[in-house]
């Protein structure tokens, strides 16, 4: 911790010697429920670590796990491992299912797969990020949740501001920042600090907000949110941002310290936009090739109890259901639409994991348990001994989809490589 840092933040903080005290102590830890899979009761009943609740998130709870990531029920998507304090800005929002929802600034998707939760699968929801490593991880924990309602964009905030002016009913903007609520996490937001980095960080987030402001609807709200403590990006950056953009009104704003509150440190403010017409956006069909989606029919009569409803997108032989309703993705970077079914690889359907993990688990045909033993061979990627079932199947842990597998004289593996362990 540097010296600059600390004199500054006793310029701000009457309760100074607290806040410096508990900078030597453990960080908070805690993860999110996944109510698109499991209920907040239900995950309580099965949990193997001890929960406490988050007061600003009813699905949010501390724990004291050192590493609850490494529970199968992560790889399930029961949870998100996240930061006490920043489950504290997309509820703000008030997400409703059907509405047109955009995280700006998502890797890893703490924030976007909350939002989604809210959304329980209906509406279009636009998880962005510029930078294409952080991109593929945001993809991963999007697929792992079980979202299908998403897509997944690789694109500058200026990019999406002018293609889809005015079209989201709620935009949150996590802006990327000087880090001062991780010092306690991260020896490099202690190492990296300094006022150059601050005032750069804040410059930058004006421009995101900039481009924020266009996408929101006559009548939307934003939420602008970051894990720092500086004045220059939360409180100067809001006033800045209404002195600016007067058609928006701060409605309210929340500031966590670590010695205050039961979390490392977040700021977030709402907004809401009152002027303006809302734009009309053409519907657009998305692209669907015949040939891959009867691939896929013929497939999804064995493979799901009832058919699958919705648009069709295909891109190459991959088959996407995509949200109704949504925008045209001509020339945009994009990971992911919807739900990733599989491939036509010609004289078969290849499912993907995705589909997995997105399908309701009620609606598959082929489910199979694992025990302890064989679950951690699974995800080590190990092939394991035949199981009474034949073709493509869904491995499973306690009832809930880990992955895939295709069964015959041995139970082969499909559990993608990149995330075995």
């Amino acid at each position: 911790m540097t010296d600059d840092y600390l004199r500054r933040m006793q310029n701000i903080l009457p309760d100074f010697e607290e806040y410096k005290a508990c900078l030597g102590q453990a960080p908070y830890k805690g993860i999110r429920v996944n109510t698109l899979k499991i209920s907040a009761a239900e995950f309580k009943k099965i949990s193997p670590f001890a929960l406490e609740q988050i007061e600003w998130e009813s699905n949010g709870f501390l724990v004291e796990d050192e590493k609850p990531g490494r529970s199968v029920y992560h790889d399930a998507g029961l949870f998100y491992v996240q930061e006490p304090s920043a489950m504290c800005a997309a509820p703000l929002l008030d997400v409703k299912p059907g509405e047109r929802v955009l995280d700006l600034c998502s890797a890893p998707g703490g924030k976007g797969t909350q939002l989604a939760q809210a959304m329980r699968g209906e509406g279009i929801l636009v998880l962005n990020e510029k930078i294409p490593d952080r991109a593929k991880i945001l993809l991963q924990n999007v697929e792992r949740m079980g979202i299908v309602n998403a897509v997944v964009t690789n694109a500058d905030p200026s990019e999406l501001s002018e293609r889809l002016e005015g079209y989201f009913d709620k935009v949150l903007v996590d802006a990327p920042c000087s880090g001062e609520g991780m010092l306690r996490k991260e020896a490099a937001a202690a190492e990296n600090w300094s006022i150059a980095n601050v005032e750069m960080c804040a410059a930058r987030q004006k421009k995101i907000l900039e481009s924020a402001a266009n996408l929101v609807a006559p009548g939307g709200m934003l939420v602008y949110s970051t894990c720092t403590f500086s004045e220059e990006e939360d409180e100067r950056n809001t006033e800045w941002f209404i002195k600016e953009f007067p058609q928006f009104e701060l409605l309210a704003q929340r500031k966590i310290y670590p010695h205050r509150e039961k979390g490392e440190g977040h700021f977030a403010a709402l907004f809401r936009r009152s002027d303006g017409e809302k734009i009309r956006y053409k519907a657009w069909k998305p692209i669907a090739d015949k040939r891959n989606i009867n691939a896929w029919k013929e497939f999804e009569k064995e493979f799901l109890k009832k058919p699958l409803c919705g648009e069709f997108l295909t891109f190459g032989k991959n088959v996407c259901l995509v949200p109704a309703g949504l925008f045209s993705l001509d020339g945009l970077r994009v990971l992911r639409a919807g739900l990733l079914l599989g491939e036509n690889a010609g004289s078969r359907f290849e499912p993907a994991h995705a589909l997995a993990l997105g399908a309701d688990r009620g609606n598959l045909t082929k489910v199979v348990d694992l025990d302890d033993e064989e679950i951690l061979r699974y995800l080590h990627g190990e092939e394991l001994s035949a199981k009474d079932v034949r073709g493509w199947c869904v491995a499973a842990y306690h009832g809930y989809p880990i992955g895939l597998a295709k069964s015959g004289a041995a139970f082969k593996n499909h559990y993608p490589k990149g995330l075995r362990h």
